[in-house]
């Protein structure tokens, strides 16, 4: 286990700097684990969490010669996990984006067909307006921004399950605000 003495912290910093793999082996046995159990809580996946760490300690290996840590490496450590994690979730939901599926409502089929669509757009901003602050913020982040449930449950610092309570009662209330402009049969 490495030290926690800033003395002692300080002399393993300039070792790995001048490239001693022994140095580095410590720091990676001491907070490989640490680091892997801290990123599955933010990913909610083993197997990525071990990746981003991965990607963490060859980084401190690439840039050991130019690194400047203020600090503890275990701070350092941690930041630049909590910073990878955040950018492999943001990468994910760029990758697995669900914009708002406007599909869902009918195609104006009028010569007033503008008006109608901006009647739509219209109840749509006011039912998610009218949504209580807090299901208003889950349901933009599942529907407008992409995130999964579990992105937005970590995201705010609440259950997966109520994120799902969120969502559902959101959902009904636009369900109801919108039925007019709902063909039979279907809904959002």
């Amino acid at each position: 286990m490495a030290s926690t003495d800033p003395a002692q912290q300080a002399a393993l910093l300039e070792r790995l700097r001048l490239g001693d793999e022994a140095a580095f082996d410590l720091i990676f046995r001491t907070w490989y684990a640490p680091l892997v159990q801290f990123a599955e809580r933010m990913l909610r996946e083993r197997e990525s969490a071990e990746e981003t760490v991965q990607d963490v300690m060859l980084e401190l290996w690439k840039r050991r010669e130019t690194l400047v840590i203020q600090g503890s490496p275990q701070a350092y450590l941690f930041q630049s996990t909590r910073n990878r994690a955040l950018n492999r979730l943001r990468h994910l939901k760029v990758e697995n984006r669900e914009e708002f599926d406007t599909d869902t409502l009918p195609a104006p089929s009028n010569a007033d067909a503008g008006a109608s669509e901006q009647e739509i757009e219209v109840a749509l901003r006011e039912a998610i307006d009218s949504l209580p602050p807090r299901c208003r913020v889950v349901f933009e982040m599942n529907r407008v921004q992409g995130l999964k449930y579990a992105e937005v449950a970590a995201a705010l610092g609440i259950s997966v399950k109520a994120v799902e309570a969120h969502m559902a009662r959101a959902l009904r209330t636009l369900r109801e605000r919108l039925a007019p402009w709902l063909p039979k049969g279907r809904s959002i």
